[in-house]
């Protein structure tokens, strides 16, 4: 497969990634570029900025979710059709599942796509030793991938002065970016993208975008992205034969935290899904034979997911009845007797589970875990495994027991809801880890034994 592909990096977190790649596509899609857009790790609030606002499809490249062969299957499988595809970074380049570790890594992303990497360098307060930095990582693993680098907060003078330093170094001077704290997104921004937000937002992208056609040299950045070499992608693993299903997916401003990956597994697996709005609409769809409740921001919504009555009513009775559900994070909440809204003010929910969530002060759970079934469930057999992620500063008065969850450090604790048909808790899970259980959901909601 022959796809223009550049990865954008840099030494740490906070070094301007996100808003350079924003404006970036922008700016690629200013110039008639078809561009799929991807985020390296768990994370949802990038793909999902990529695609409300920067217009773009995005989707998600992990090397714990996934082995190799399967990142390069589902790059493939979302770049199809592009110009090009540009891949946004996570934490520091090397930065992997330990303090001493790259697995994982954004680097090992970059090795497994065999993708060209533009550093981003964030210069505040520095001249040369900006060019110390690239470097240091240029040096510090001799396969890098570094083949361009992005000053952030340089003026124009001093970008001038480093540039033959760099290109003396083999790398690619890609441009600069002036200090503009005006264009900078905040991270609010990118956790809470609200409807009335997106034109201003749009409006700031548009700024952005051109600025750096000003300061970016784009000739460069193609001639980078022409460069990546063809990759070899391993077929697709058989299809079980399944019968249609419909399936219902929660999706609105208060449950959008999809996975492109999993949506498609879904597909793949004749599985027809109907979207619906837990805010707004009072039924689930017609014919619905399953039902998906995603991770969000139910507790921005709180008192308006409660006076929608009917379809707490509506999935209430489902669940109860036995339709096959998967609930995550949010959705979790949801199902709650009552949730609490970040005032602190208690509403009711769906009621499935008897007890209540609420909010806590700091940051409950967070990063990648590993989840065993601690008996035979409804989808899972004991002792299978499934990777997913935590990231949750709500907390529930009864998280579950179902699943051990593992992290990489070995910190383990139990978790999650199996209760016939339903599973629920915080854990977000990535179905291509080991899609069987997506397969016997979509049996059950098919009512197959």
């Amino acid at each position: 497969m022959h796809s223009p592909r550049v990865l954008f990096a840099a030494p740490s977190s906070g070094s301007g990634k996100t808003t350079i790649v924003c404006g970036v596509l922008r700016a690629l899609k200013n110039r008639g570029k078809t561009v799929s857009a991807f985020k390296c790790g768990p994370d949802y609030i990038d793909p999902l900025f990529h695609e409300r606002v920067v217009g773009v499809k995005s989707g998600t490249l992990d090397l714990f979710f996934s082995d190799p062969d399967t990142l390069r299957r589902l790059y493939a499988q979302n770049a199809e059709g592009a110009d090009c595809a540009v891949i946004e970074g996570v934490m520091g380049y090397y930065d992997g599942l330990s303090a001493a570790s790259d697995e994982a890594s954004t680097y090992a992303v970059a090795e497994a796509l065999k993708a060209p990497v533009v550093l981003i360098v964030d210069a505040r307060g520095q001249s040369l030793s900006a060019l110390a930095t690239l470097k240091g990582f240029l040096a510090f693993r001799p396969d890098s991938g570094i083949g361009g680098v992005i000053f952030n907060r340089m003026s124009e003078h001093v970008y001038r002065a480093l540039k033959p330093e760099v290109e003396a170094l083999g790398v690619a001077p890609i441009g600069y970016v002036p200090k503009s704290d005006a264009l900078m997104l905040e991270s609010r921004h990118l956790g809470l993208v609200m409807p009335d937000e997106i034109r201003d937002l749009s409006e700031k992208l548009d700024a952005l975008a051109a600025l750096l056609a000003d300061t970016l040299d784009f000739d460069a950045l193609d001639a980078l992205m022409q460069s990546a070499p063809a990759l070899d992608i391993p077929a697709a693993p058989a299809v079980p034969d399944l019968p249609k299903t419909v399936i219902a997916a929660a999706k609105d401003d208060a449950f959008c935290f999809l996975y492109r990956d999993n949506l498609a597994l879904l597909k793949r697996y004749n599985a027809e899904i109907r979207f619906f709005s837990p805010l707004h609409d009072t039924a689930l769809p017609a014919g619905t034979q399953g039902l998906i409740l995603p991770g969000g921001y139910p507790e921005l919504y709180a008192k308006r997911l409660s006076e929608n009555t009917a379809m707490r009513t509506a999935i209430r009775e489902a669940i109860e009845s036995g339709m096959p559900c998967l609930a995550e994070c949010g959705g979790f909440l949801y199902l709650h007797d009552t949730l609490s809204d970040m005032d602190g003010s208690a509403y009711p929910m769906c009621g499935v589970l008897h007890t209540d969530a609420f909010r806590t002060q700091k940051l409950s759970r967070f990063g990648y875990i590993t989840l065993a079934a601690n008996a035979d469930l409804a989808f899972f057999r004991a002792g299978e495994t499934i990777k997913a992620h935590e990231f949750h500063y709500f907390e529930s008065g009864d998280p579950g027991a179902a699943f051990s969850a593992v992290k990489p450090n070995g910190r383990e604790w139990a978790c999650m809801h199996a209760q016939g048909n339903l599973l629920a808790g915080f854990p977000h899970l990535f179905y291509e880890s080991d899609p069987k259980p997506v397969e016997r959901f979509l049996r059950a909601a098919a009512k197959e034994v």
